[in-house]
C-alpha cells in the first residue's frame, strides 16, 4: 500500500503543478499516470510543440514546460506510479480514500486530486483485422523501454514528433536500420526532426516508406512481417521482429467514469465558486478534466486551480491546523528531507 496526503490522477502540467503547490504547505504527494512517464500528452504526443500562454515565458516548447514544471516540484521529492491505470476508488472508515490500478497497485490518501487532462489515453489503432493477436507480441502502441528495441529489427508507423523522435533515437543507437512508414509525403512533426530523418535515410540507418500504409500482418506465436501498400499501390513484404504504430492516443475518461462523480459531456463537475471539489468530499478535479460555467482549457487556468485545491486540501488532511499564507519571496522553497 502506498500512503501519501495528496495522491493525483495524471502527471501531466497540472499534476506537477499540484505537487509543487503542495509542497509548499508541507503535503506529500504521489503521482498515478497510464502514460510510463511525466508529462501526459505534452510529453507523449507533441513535447516539440511551442506554447505561447504560459506567463513569464513568450514561448516555450511543450517538453521543456514539463522539465521545468518537474525541476520546480523536485525538492517535494513526489513519487510515481507510471504505466498503469487508476481503475478503482473506495472509501475507508476514516473517510481516506484508496485507488487500485490496473496492474493491482493500490495506494491511500486523504485526498484526491484528479489531473487527467482529457482522460486516460488509449492508443490509436490501425484497423487491421488480426492486429489484437499480435499485440506486446510484436506489436506495441507504447514505447517503455527503448533498449528492447536496440539492434532488433524494428518499424515504426506513424508522422508526428513521437514517431520521429523514436525512429530518429533508434536509428542512432541501433546496428539495424529502422523502418519508418508514413501515409503522406508531408510530417507533422518539428522541422529539425524531419531533417535528421532524411539525412538518417541517406546514411543507410532509415528505411522510409512515404505515401505508404501497412494493411496486412502475419505471424505465429510473434509477428514475423508486415505488409505495406505503396503509393503506386504495389505490396511490399517485410520481415521485422516489432511493429511499432505510433498515431497518438485517444482521450477516453475511462474507469473515473464509474467512480460515483458528477459527469457531464465527459468531464467531471466541479464547485468553482470555492475551490473545484466534486461532489465526493476530499476528491477535486483541477485542468482539462473538469468543467463548471465559463471552463476555459488552458494549462494556465489548471494551475489556478490546482493552487485552490491544495488549499481545501491542508484543511481536510489537518482539521486542527490553520494554515497562514507565506508568500515564497519571504518563505523561499523548503524542500522535504530525502529520508
Amino acid at each position: 500500500m502506498i500512503k501519501t496526503d495528496i495522491l493525483i490522477v495524471g502527471a501531466g502540467p497540472v499534476g506537477l503543478f499540484t505537487v509543487f503547490e503542495a509542497g509548499l504547505m508541507k503535503l506529500s504527494c504521489h503521482v498515478i499516470d497510464t502514460i510510463p512517464k511525466i508529462g501526459g500528452q505534452l510529453n507523449e504526443i507533441y513535447p516539440k510543440k511551442p506554447i505561447y500562454d504560459i506567463p513569464g515565458f513568450p514561448i516555450i516548447l511543450a517538453g521543456d514546460l514539463i522539465k521545468n514544471l518537474m525541476d520546480q516540484a523536485s525538492p517535494f521529492n513526489p513519487s510515481f506510479t507510471l504505466g498503469e491505470r487508476a481503475e478503482f476508488i473506495t472509501k475507508t472508515r476514516d473517510d481516506s480514500y484508496i485507488i487500485t490500478t490496473d496492474m493491482g497497485t493500490e495506494h491511500e490518501a486523504k485526498v484526491i486530486i484528479i489531473s487527467a487532462g482529457l482522460g486516460s489515453f488509449e492508443p490509436r489503432k490501425p484497423l487491421i483485422e488480426n492486429i489484437s493477436k499480435y499485440e506486446n507480441k510484436g506489436i506495441e502502441y507504447i514505447i517503455r523501454d527503448p533498449k528492447m528495441f536496440l539492434d532488433k529489427k524494428v518499424f515504426i508507423s506513424g508522422g508526428g514528433d513521437s514517431a520521429l523522435d523514436w525512429a530518429i533515437y533508434l536509428a542512432e543507437k541501433s546496428s539495424n536500420p529502422v523502418g519508418l512508414i508514413h501515409r503522406s509525403e508531408m510530417f507533422r512533426a518539428h522541422k529539425d526532426s524531419i531533417k535528421k530523418i532524411y539525412a538518417l535515410e541517406k546514411k543507410g540507418k532509415i528505411i522510409l516508406y512515404t505515401n505508404s500504409e501497412v494493411i496486412d500482418i502475419d505471424g505465429d506465436e510473434l509477428l514475423k512481417s508486415i505488409y505495406i501498400k505503396k503509393k503506386n499501390n504495389e505490396i511490399k513484404k517485410e520481415k521485422l521482429e516489432y511493429w511499432l504504430p505510433l498515431f497518438g492516443m485517444s482521450p477516453k475518461l475511462g474507469p473515473i467514469n464509474n467512480w460515483g462523480l458528477n459527469i457531464e459531456k465527459n468531464a467531471i463537475l466541479v464547485d468553482n465558486k470555492i475551490d473545484y471539489q466534486t461532489n465526493l468530499k476530499g476528491v477535486f478535479a483541477v485542468g482539462d478534466i473538469n468543467t463548471y460555467p465559463g471552463k476555459l482549457k488552458l494549462i494556465l487556468c489548471g494551475f489556478h486551480e490546482a493552487t485552490l485545491a491544495v488549499q481545501s486540501a491542508y484543511k481536510i488532511i489537518n482539521p486542527n491546523k490553520k494554515y497562514i499564507l507565506k508568500y515564497t519571496t519571504v518563505q523561499g522553497i523548503q524542500g522535504f528531507n530525502k529520508n
